[in-house]
């Protein structure tokens, strides 16, 4: 395991470093390479680390590309002259299109037109985590600047029970902050906590139905908890939201087959494969799929929807 490197007290992160903290896959750095989102590099910033973090979010929750994705961040630094509005604003998709929330208002950099943000309304007044003068603007970034010490925390063993007091200090001022809620959860589910993590989840994939990741997540505990069923139902949310979700295709298939429902897995088998090609998992994959192929070759699907073997 590659060892974060240190330069003048600051933490840096090698690229291995945030393939292992943040679940990634190369081909996806590349993707946000290519596009100029993330700048080539040896080492990361935490900085760096939280917008690895909110790329990896975005693609798992929005059928947005990283070329349309760069349109909207580069509308968004002239529109509003931020450095990075990844990091300075929070990304939301609407439409099409992403938009950023910003100043109590949510923008759509490249039309330019402005919605009223009731998330960030002063009828929902942060109570906790500054004095109520703060502006929403000011507020909002207190809580982006919050959740980011918290993301942090998560990383040592030693200050997880840090991490848990801020994710719950977001969560006392913003109930329906699905991030906190999703990392909340992911601390309770490693530690072996199923049925608060379970909680959690839920209670993201409610604060915003469209969060594929929520769903996913709460597939892997129903899954741990044996409610294969129920788990089966997540993942399949998880990839009507977003049909390029790997990872989610991969826990299906393996769900369809505990169920016995071979032909099933075999399309996500198959789907996995063909979004994520290469590496251990897809050799997997593949394999599950010749697997699948051979044992159903003699046979065929009735017009009762029975399997019969095929004469000859």
């Amino acid at each position: 395991m590659t060892v974060a490197n240190r330069d003048t007290d600051v933490t840096r992160y090698s690229r291995q470093d945030v393939l292992r903290i943040l679940h990634l896959h190369t081909r996806q750095i590349q993707a946000w390479e290519r596009a100029g989102l993330i700048s080539p590099k040896d080492t990361y910033s935490f900085e760096e680390l939280g917008q690895f973090r909110i790329l990896r979010d975005l693609q798992a929750n929005t059928r947005i590309s990283a070329k349309s994705i760069r349109a909207s961040v580069d509308a968004m630094q002239r529109v509003a002259g931020m450095s990075n509005p990844l990091l300075e604003a929070t990304a939301v998709r609407r439409g099409s299109r992403l938009s950023f929330r910003h100043a109590g208002a949510i923008v759509d950099p490249i039309t330019q037109q402005l919605a009223f943000d009731f998330e960030t309304s002063p009828s929902r007044q942060l109570q906790v985590v500054k004095p109520e003068s703060l502006n929403p603007m000011q507020r909002t970034a207190e809580l982006q600047e919050m959740f980011l010490r918290a993301v942090r925390l998560e990383e040592q063993p030693a200050t997880i029970p840090e991490a848990i007091e801020l994710y719950e200090a977001i969560l006392e001022t913003q109930p329906r902050h699905a991030p906190s809620l999703i990392n909340l959860g992911t601390i309770h589910y490693n530690m072996r906590h199923f049925e608060k993590a379970e909680d959690l989840y839920r209670q993201a994939t409610i604060a915003d139905p469209e969060y594929a990741l929520a769903f996913f997540d709460l597939g892997n505990v129903l899954d741990e908890m044996q409610q294969l069923t129920e788990a089966t139902l997540a993942y399949q949310r998880a990839v009507a939201l977003v049909p390029q979700y790997a990872d989610a295709h991969y826990n299906l298939a393996l769900a369809y087959e505990r169920q016995g429902q071979k032909r099933r897995a075999l399309r996500h088998w198959l789907t996995y494969v063909r979004l994520d090609p290469v590496g251990p998992w897809a050799s997997h994959a593949r394999d599950q799929a010749r697997k699948i192929l051979k044992s159903e070759k003699l046979s065929i699907v009735s017009r009762r929807g029975r399997l019969v073997k095929a004469a000859g």
